[in-house]
């Protein structure tokens, strides 16, 4: 669902706060946020972000085109974990069956017509 326009983006105050004073002393300092429901503003073009990810907090730096979308977007949670083509090559090539081991089992006889 869409959040209705009379309301406007949610941006955390805190947040807020530390964008106007990293506006005013200029620093190219990285702001560590919790706030992963945050709507990115025009204003944060250009700052970076440390957004949390539920275990350490990943830089992201604002560009234009994030703006409207949320900061949690692009720190994600879950790492992404694939199976190797090269285990997986190894597991599907079988080798044909097994000889029959000679001695073991005593020969069978075939009937002469």
């Amino acid at each position: 669902m869409v959040r209705s326009i009379h309301k406007g983006p949610f941006v955390d105050s805190s947040l807020l706060k530390k964008v106007a004073t990293a506006r005013e002393t200029g620093k190219k300092t990285i702001i560590n946020t919790w706030s992963r429901r945050s709507t990115i503003m025009p204003e944060f073009v250009g700052i970076t972000f440390g957004v949390h990810n539920g275990r350490r907090f990943i830089p992201v730096l604002i560009s234009e085109n994030m703006v409207g979308h949320k900061l949690g977007e692009f720190s994600p949670t879950r790492t992404f974990f694939s199976h190797s083509s090269e285990k997986k090559a190894k597991t599907t090539e079988r080798p044909g069956p097994a000889a029959p081991a000679t001695g073991d089992k005593p020969k069978t006889e075939q009937k002469k017509d």
